[in-house]
């Protein structure tokens, strides 16, 4: 599938002249595929959850946000696939643009693909997703060890019904101590060490100036 097409709906959402966020252009990413999780302060607050497959970000809404927790089951809705590029978006979108608010990068990493069929072979991770069930291992700057994502509802072609389960595994990466969820208006960016309110003050400053 031709870039234009994967992104086709991610930028006809948005106008480019009035907000930030990265047009896209093609590419591969680097050799281990990249995974960012964004804490997004907009019309509701949630996390948004993107897995580089290929030249592209698939993304998953999670209003609960991500947990540590193997006991956790976080509901992941999925939304448009965004350019690489948006893994190091950090910044307030325009009142009125589409995903309007602030956003800022809770945390970011690699992963690797883990999932295998009833032999034992391993499956590509497109492949897995479609088929609706994928395994993955974070190594992330907060985020560690292996996670699923499980579809419960819709079909492989997606549509608005389609959702998703976010689940923690049994490993050493597992928490369960009652911090294994981040709290948004806590939390920090693992990128500039800002919460959602400094962001927002900031770009609210700067528009003064």
């Amino acid at each position: 599938m031709t870039d234009r097409n994967t992104l086709r709906t991610y930028r006809g959402k948005r106008d480019f002249d009035r907000t930030k966020e990265p047009r896209g252009r093609p590419g591969s990413g680097g050799q281990k595929p990249r995974f960012v999780v964004q804490i997004h302060d907009a019309s509701t607050m949630h996390f948004d959850f993107r897995l580089q497959v290929g030249d592209v970000l698939k993304s998953w809404s999670v209003p609960k946000g991500p947990s540590s927790d193997p006991g956790d089951k976080r509901l992941a809705l999925p939304t448009e696939d965004h350019p690489l590029e948006y893994e190091e978006f950090e910044g307030v979108i325009p009142e009125g643009q589409y995903g309007g608010g602030t956003v800022i990068i809770w945390d970011h990493g690699t992963y690797r693909p883990l999932s295998h069929d009833r032999r034992a072979r391993p499956v590509p991770f497109d492949e897995a997703l479609e088929h609706g069930h994928a395994t993955f291992w974070l190594d992330g700057s907060k985020l560690h060890g292996k996670y699923a994502l499980t579809r419960f509802r819709g079909g492989k072609d997606g549509g608005e019904g389609e959702s998703w389960l976010l689940v923690k595994a049994k490993d050493e990466g597992a928490r369960t101590n009652g911090r294994a969820t981040p709290d948004p208006r806590r939390a920090r960016s693992v990128r500039s060490g800002r919460t959602l309110r400094q962001v927002a003050t900031e770009s609210r400053g700067a528009k003064r100036r």
